[in-house]
């Protein structure tokens, strides 16, 4: 393996065989683990809208995560690159997805809503500047074929 490769695993286990299996649209759940080592269950489903549970992350919900918490490390990385001393990071992430008469659908944007605290006021021009910088070496965002936007709020501490 190359040092520049990473190789990521997990466990996807579908736990929702009420019994008949998949014999018909409605005789299942959606419900499933997803089991990475040394971590706890992460208990998934499918949106509500289809099907699924709504006490269980669904996978829209989780890409819109991945997105979120990459822009976040990504960011923080980017701040102390540039001598920005982060305080404070929040994130409202929205994402639009939209489904095709054919039953398929895709995400058709997301838009992160950071809210940034920094130490120094006289550097929040420049740590609203580093989402572009950011989105630029966040790895999902770059591995996505939609646009990832941000509405950066930064605020001094």
């Amino acid at each position: 393996m190359s040092i520049d490769e990473h190789r990521y695993s997990l466990t996807v286990q579908w736990t929702g065989n009420l019994g008949g299996g998949t014999s018909s649209y409605r005789s299942y759940s959606r419900d499933h683990d997803v089991l990475i080592a040394g971590l706890p269950v992460l208990k998934g489903s499918a949106d509500p809208t289809f099907h699924g549970d709504k006490e269980r992350y669904n996978p829209e919900q989780l890409l819109l995560a991945a997105l979120a918490q990459c822009h976040m490390l990504s960011y923080l990385h980017v701040a102390v690159k540039h001598g920005v001393v982060v305080t404070d990071y929040r994130d409202e992430a929205t994402g639009l997805m939209r489904l095709n008469r054919d039953g398929s659908g895709q995400f058709e944007r997301v838009t992160l809503h950071p809210h940034v605290t920094v130490a120094d006021a006289a550097q929040a021009r420049l740590a609203a500047s580093l989402h572009h910088e950011a989105n630029q070496v966040c790895f999902i965002a770059r591995s996505v074929n939609f646009p990832v936007e941000h509405q950066p709020v930064t605020v001094a501490a």
